[in-house]
C-alpha cells in the first residue's frame, strides 16, 4: 500500500473570533486532507480564535504586540514564532497588524489574505457600508497572496453576492463571511494539492494564469 503524500502544514495569523479558521477547522478534519493546521498565533491572548484551536488540539501561541518596540521587532519575533512550526503556507484571518516588507518577503508566493470585498474595490475598512454608499449591485470576498501592497497581490479567488434593496452592513457582512466560509477552504486547499502557485507572472491555478480577478464563483 503508497504512502499517503504528508499533508501541508499552515499556520494561520489572526486577532478576533476565528469564524474563517473554524471553516478551515471543519474543512480540514478528515485525515485524508491535503493540508493540516499545524498552529494558529495571534497578536491578543483574548482572541476566541485561540479557543477555537485549542478545542481542535491545534498548538497555539499569543505574541502580544505591545510588548515589541516597533513593527520590526514584533515581526521578527512573529517569523520566529512561525518557523519553528516549518509551515508551507501561513494563512491571515483577520490578524489586524499591517505586516512590514521583510515579513512580506520570507513568505513570498506562501503568504494567503481573505478580505471583505471584491478587490481591487474598497481596500481597508468598512467595506460592507462603502458598497452601500456606492449603489454597487455586487460585492463579495476575495483570497489573494499577499505583497507588499495593502490588501494588493495576486487575486486567486472571488465569490460575488448580490446586494440586495433592504441590505445593511450587517446583513450583507452575513452573506459575505458565508462566502469566506467556502472560498478559503478552497484556496488552501489548492495551494496545498500543488495546484495553486505564484511566479513573476502572477497567480495560477493548474498551470493556467488566473487573470486580473482571480477564479471568479458566483452565486
Amino acid at each position: 500500500m503508497p504512502d499517503m503524500p504528508q499533508p501541508c502544514d499552515v499556520v494561520v495569523l489572526l486577532s478576533g473570533t476565528g469564524g474563517n479558521l473554524q471553516a478551515m477547522i471543519d474543512s480540514f478534519q478528515d485525515s485524508a486532507s491535503p493540508a493540516r493546521i499545524r498552529a494558529v498565533i495571534s497578536n491578543r491572548a483574548d482572541a476566541f480564535g485561540l479557543e477555537r484551536a485549542a478545542r481542535a488540539g491545534i498548538d497555539t501561541r499569543v505574541l502580544d504586540h505591545t510588548g515589541y518596540e516597533g513593527r520590526e521587532a514584533f515581526d521578527a519575533a512573529l517569523i520566529e514564532a512561525i518557523d519553528s512550526f516549518q509551515p508551507s503556507l501561513v494563512v491571515l484571518a483577520g490578524f489586524m497588524r499591517i505586516l512590514t516588507p521583510g515579513f512580506v518577503r520570507h513568505y513570498h508566493g506562501r503568504l494567503l489574505n481573505i478580505h471583505p470585498s471584491l478587490l481591487p474595490l474598497y481596500k481597508g475598512l468598512h467595506t460592507h457600508q462603502r458598497a452601500l454608499d456606492a449603489g454597487d449591485a455586487e460585492h463579495g470576498c476575495s483570497v489573494h497572496f499577499v505583497t507588499e501592497e495593502l490588501d494588493g497581490g495576486p487575486l486567486v479567488v472571488q465569490a460575488v453576492v448580490s446586494v440586495e434593496l433592504h441590505d445593511t452592513p450587517a446583513t450583507l457582512a452575513q452573506r459575505v463571511h458565508a462566502q469566506e466560509h467556502l472560498i478559503y477552504p478552497l484556496a488552501i486547499r489548492w495551494f496545498a494539492e500543488g495546484r495553486l502557485t505564484l511566479d513573476e507572472h502572477g497567480a495560477s491555478l493548474d498551470g493556467q494564469g488566473l487573470g486580473p480577478s482571480g477564479h471568479l464563483i458566483r452565486h
